[in-house]
């Protein structure tokens, strides 16, 4: 007699972290590779990915901008359109772009998503440093 299947498929993803201690690739699965994955896609500039020049938020390029409600509005913005774009696996829910209590430059992204066969609420969140000029 097999082993029940899960109620969900499993995810699967090329391994970002490297190699793992017995030396085969580390894969990632199931949310993890999900969120490892939306880290790639949201951090990579569009252009710096061979063979896709077209891939990537590219968030970084809003370093030096100011942290004002309309910097704020864009970076949220690019998040939901590179999401839906790039990775069919999740649902973007919302996305908050918050300026921080910390810093004045910083700003935290918050992004509430789902994988698609669950109902099961996820959420990703990063801080993003403007720069000195914000």
């Amino acid at each position: 007699m097999s082993a029940p299947r899960p109620p969900f498929p499993r995810t699967l993803s090329w391994p970002l972290g490297g190699v793992a201690d017995d030396g085969r690739l580390d894969w990632s699965r199931d949310d993890h590779s999900v969120r490892e994955s939306m880290l790639n896609i949201l951090l990579t500039r569009p252009g710096e990915r061979l063979m896709r020049p077209e891939f990537g938020a590219g968030l970084l390029g809003f370093v030096h901008q100011p942290n004002n409600e309309t910097t704020r509005n864009l970076i949220a913005g690019v998040v939901r359109k590179a999401l839906a774009r790039w990775e069919a696996r999740v649902v973007v829910e919302a996305v908050e772009v918050l300026p921080s209590r910390a810093s004045p430059a910083e700003v935290h992204v918050r992004i509430a998503y789902r994988l698609r066969h669950s109902p099961v609420q996820a959420e990703l969140g990063l801080m993003l440093d403007l720069g000195p000029t914000a």
